[in-house]
């Protein structure tokens, strides 16, 4: 009787950190947009938890990562509701509001019916600017492979950036860098990976990270890695019915992708492949039974 050969064990899930903003989003989606002093029905209304670290780590979860969101969130109405989009979508949390009430950004974001794009106003972390982390906190965590920053609460990303780079094995850095913070100037020097939007500026006397990714839209997607290799990646062609957190479906399937070991070209085809079912797809939430068939 021939043996059955042993199946190797599965191998853990890889680790994500994903240390920035959280908010809660308030969507309406409507056939027009509104002039001045005018009001207008809208055609849809969604509420979920929002921010791009918040929102990468959804993705992160979906793909299957151990997500783990490091953000200020307290025990505020605003918060709790953020907190239970987030956990019900497999995102583990640390809060360094620790259990107080804080006052957490609730994001007004209109997504046109006809073209998907979307306009937001909120106050970001301005809200709750000064909220840290220590060391210790941080050592309870689980290990990381890949530590992705927002920069919105500065205070954190440094604290969390000094943390991950006294680590061995050290994971590697993912900015989210669509556009240019103050903070960028402590991080980028140290970062692994700095994906970019097209707007992105950053001073000429600015570090600049290993790896560039750049995002332009619908237009490819241009990288260069840390051995000077560069190209770029095409964007499908689809039907777009909603941007609103594209470029955040795109970061968090990056840091998957590179927290399981892939090179940066195949990382970036990740992101595209994943930024592309979102935008497809009405809703903030409704897209992701969408992407592990893809």
């Amino acid at each position: 009787m021939r043996d059955t050969p042993a199946q190797a064990p599965p191998k853990p899930p890889v680790t994500c950190w994903f240390a920035g903003l959280t908010t809660l989003d308030v969507i309406h989606r409507s056939a027009v947009r509104p002039g001045r002093n005018e009001k207008v029905t809208a055609v849809r209304q969604d509420v979920s938890a929002g921010g791009p670290a918040a929102n990468a780590a959804v993705i992160a979860a979906t793909l299957g990562a151990r997500a783990l969101l490091i953000s200020a969130m307290g025990t505020g109405p605003v918060g709790s509701a953020a907190r239970g989009d987030l956990e019900h979508h497999g995102v583990e949390i640390h809060d360094t509001a620790r259990g107080r009430e804080i006052p957490v950004a609730v994001s007004a974001v209109m997504v046109d019916d006809e073209t998907g794009d979307r306009s937001v106003v909120s106050p970001d972390a301005t809200l709750t600017n000064g909220l840290d982390v220590t060391a210790a906190e941080l050592d309870t965590l689980p290990r990381p492979d890949v530590v992705l920053l927002d920069g919105h609460h500065p205070d954190l990303a440094r604290s969390v950036l000094a943390y991950a780079l006294a680590l061995e094995p050290r994971p590697l850095i993912v900015l989210d860098a669509g556009r240019w913070r103050p903070v960028f100037a402590d991080l980028l020097g140290s970062a692994d990976v700095a994906a970019r939007s097209a707007d992105f500026r950053a001073p000429e006397d600015a570090a600049q990270s290993r790896a560039v990714v750049t995002t332009h839209g619908p237009d490819p997607v241009t990288w260069c890695d840390k051995d000077g290799r560069h190209g770029s990646t095409d964007v499908p062609e689809v039907v777009v019915r909603d941007t609103l957190g594209a470029g955040d479906a795109f970061h968090g399937a990056l840091s998957v992708a590179l927290a399981q070991g892939a090179g940066l070209e195949a990382a970036v085809e990740e992101g595209v492949r994943v930024a592309s079912i979102r935008v497809q797809h009405i809703g903030p939430r409704s897209w992701l039974e969408y992407v592990p068939c893809a």
